[in-house]
């Protein structure tokens, strides 16, 4: 089973009119609200600091965007930007999960907004450590907040009373041989359906080519991974895919499901961003056979 890329791809690029997005845009986090799509992405100019960036769409297809980021660096955490964010509600509330990044290293961070525009800081969610690749689940799980995080090379969970302090760490996954043999980490958040958890996740061979999977957790123990078959999903193929800041990078931060299909978006080569889709009943029938 393999996604199919929007033919009109890439759906967002880089604004040489605007000094903060001029280089590249990707890594977009994407969420369905009052009938419109909204896209928050990672954007740099020319100095290469990351800022979040925010478009909006009533296809999800065709963008608008804001001329000024909707998040830049502030914290001495983030001198170096702000990067990779991923949008999950919660209760009526937005929080994104980001990456601080700084000549510290990385940090796991989260923000809220209550109209997707305003953001205000939650918090360092695991303060002391380099950790990235992280995303709220949308609803508690077992009355906790529930987040997946990465510690290299693995994908791993945590539990939260109130999105600051978080226990119970625990592995979900990691590397197999072939397509995700170096590294493992979250795409968007995961998407719940009668037969667990949706996960995409991207992983990484040991030549550095980044490609989509897709696994199942279950609903009650996300620790308990019911699916996660051998094949990807989604590779490099197109030259915009292979040409870029990073070569040869298919990396996702958001999955929606859009009627009867799972969308993702997601970065190629580092410079722009790409729609692709699948029948979530192609998705099913895979993990079933997985």
């Amino acid at each position: 089973m393999q996604f199919e890329r929007y033919p009109g791809n890439p759906v967002l690029c880089p604004k040489p009119l605007n000094a903060w997005e001029a280089l590249n845009v990707f890594n977009a986090g994407v969420v369905q609200h009052n009938g419109l799509f909204h896209m928050f992405y990672r954007a740099q100019g020319v100095d290469r600091r990351s800022s979040i960036g925010y478009a909006v769409s009533v296809d999800g297809l065709d963008w608008a965007r804001l001329d000024k980021p909707v998040m830049a660096p502030g914290a001495p955490f983030e001198t170096r930007g702000v990067e990779d964010p991923r949008i999950t509600s919660i209760d009526g509330t937005f929080y994104m999960t980001y990456t601080g990044y700084s000549t510290r290293g990385t940090r796991a961070s989260i923000a809220r907004s209550t109209n997707l525009i305003h953001w205000e800081p939650v918090g360092i969610a695991l303060p002391g450590e380099d950790n990235k690749d992280h995303a709220l689940f949308p609803e508690r799980i077992g009355g906790r907040y529930c987040m997946f995080h990465r510690r290299e090379p693995d994908i791993w969970i945590a539990y939260s009373e109130d999105l600051i302090h978080w226990t119970d760490h625990q592995r979900v996954f990691g590397p197999r041989p072939g397509w995700e043999s170096w590294k493992v980490g979250i795409s968007g958040p995961p998407l719940k359906t009668e037969k667990g958890w949706l996960l995409v996740y991207h992983g990484v061979d040991d030549d550095r080519f980044y490609r989509q999977g897709v696994a199942l957790l279950d609903l009650e123990d996300p620790t308990r991974v019911l699916a996660r078959p051998a094949g990807f999903v989604l590779e490099p193929r197109e030259p915009w895919e292979h040409i870029g800041d990073v070569p040869h990078v298919v990396f996702s931060c958001a999955t929606l499901q859009v009627g009867d299909e799972l969308w993702i978006y997601y970065g190629g080569a580092d410079r722009v961003i790409g729609q692709a889709s699948c029948p979530m009943r192609q998705v099913m029938v895979f993990l079933d056979r997985g």
